[in-house]
């Protein structure tokens, strides 16, 4: 022995709750987020008759509207406009389902991801109303501090009263 120490093991620092403060906070911000979601997008469209005219409508408006950018006129032109009945069924139904994977507090990543593309997507298309905004400022919010957003969620609940959920890698975990 030369005097030196062994060095210390690692150890993974503690996966510690946010406080409850924080949590009840990001919470309600992902639940509003569910709410707008469901209630101002897609149950709204469900009840207008939401469809491929619409979808057509959104295709064509880029055409001629300066703000519509370029590749929102190409994508519009090689997707919208292909199937517009699919379009018309599938928003609503995307929609619809943000709606419910926020409230629940489900696929709470996954759902984020596709809030903030979706809300890209309409950006793009020059279709921007007054809760976008609102809703990408609460998408970021629930991308910012994903543990405090699952915290109070149908994911969490699932974790603690089934023992196998453990034995799903973390990595896989973290996107439910």
């Amino acid at each position: 022995m030369t005097g030196q120490l062994a060095p210390a093991p690692r150890v993974a620092p503690p996966v510690v709750a946010p406080p409850l403060v924080a949590s009840t906070l990001v919470g309600a911000a992902r639940v509003a987020l569910g709410v707008m979601w469901l209630f101002l997008e897609g149950l709204v469209k469900y009840q207008a008759g939401f469809g491929s005219a619409d979808i057509l409508l959104v295709a064509h408006a880029g055409d001629s509207n300066s703000r519509v950018p370029g590749y929102f006129t190409a994508f519009a032109h090689a997707t919208l406009e292909q199937a517009p009945w699919l379009f018309g069924i599938g928003i609503p139904l995307l929609e619809t389902g943000l709606g419910v994977a926020f409230i629940l507090g489900a696929f709470t990543r996954v759902a984020a991801l596709v809030s903030a593309l979706t809300l890209a997507l309409y950006w793009s298309a020059d279709q921007l109303i007054w809760e976008y905004p609102l809703m990408a400022l609460l998408t970021v919010v629930v991308v910012a501090w994903p543990s405090a957003a699952r915290r109070f969620s149908l994911t969490t609940m699932v974790e603690r009263l089934n023992p196998r959920f453990g034995r799903v890698p973390e990595a896989v975990r973290a996107w439910l």
